[in-house]
């Protein structure tokens, strides 16, 4: 009798295709859900290490020219039309309030200093919303995954229960199938929230990397507008 149920299970087709194909609708949608949620996470998390990359050189290439002797006029002067980078972005907004402070007789208007920190820090907060955007998609996925599977797993853990009572019969034959479909949604899960949950610490934590620069050239630059003002 157990060879028999032995010979039984080993007919049985235990791949992915076929657990999703015998699988309910409802566990099939699940598992759909789950393999979008896993292709979209990583589509971000490639995207984001891209832009990433690119921000990072861009800041480089920025602080090069900034640091290079030129003077600031001129150096705004090449890239306020078309600032292509967010370190560009940062100083032309800080430039550009510090020339529209100047009165036309030459002198400056009062709290010049302040507006111009403070059009630093709205450029800043701008290029944070971008870089941050599409992130709490992957916390989303690394939170609900698992418990989106676990109900995959549950709801079809209960279809297989429902199928014995029928079958009247728990030889393996019976059980093994519907188990297994089961357990494929909380593997489903896992596979989506696990890279998310990861790649999100990585992520936030090079996003927050590269806002400090930001914030640190602004600082910088703010320094060395105040000295123009207390000249």
């Amino acid at each position: 009798m157990e060879q028999t149920t032995l010979a039984m299970a080993q007919e049985i087709d235990f791949s992915f295709l076929a657990l999703f194909m015998k699988a309910t609708f409802t566990v099939k949608i699940v598992m759909l859900m789950l393999i979008f949620a896993s292709f979209w996470s990583w589509s971000i998390i490639i995207q984001k290490h891209i832009a990433y990359r690119k921000a990072r050189a861009s800041a480089a290439v920025f602080d090069q020219a900034f640091w290079s002797g030129e003077p600031l006029d001129e150096l705004f002067d090449k890239i306020a039309g078309a600032p292509a980078s967010a370190p560009e972005r940062v100083f032309v907004a800080g430039m550009t309030e510090w020339r529209r402070s100047h009165r036309a007789d030459g002198g400056l208007i009062a709290g010049a200093g302040a507006r111009i920190d403070r059009s630093m820090d709205v450029a800043i907060s701008k290029e944070a919303e971008h870089m941050n955007s599409q992130l709490s998609w992957l916390a989303t996925v690394g939170s609900t995954g698992p418990f989106i599977g676990l109900f995959g797993t549950v709801w079809g853990i209960k279809t297989a229960f429902e199928d014995i009572a029928l079958a009247q019969s728990t030889n393996l034959a019976v059980v093994a199938p519907g188990i297994a479909e089961a357990l494929l949604a909380t593997a489903l899960g896992l596979l989506a929230a696990i890279p998310a949950v990861v790649f999100y610490n990585k992520l936030s934590s090079d996003s927050d990397q590269i806002l400090g620069g930001y914030e640190a050239f602004a600082d910088e630059f703010s320094t060395i507008l105040s000295r123009e003002l207390d000249a």
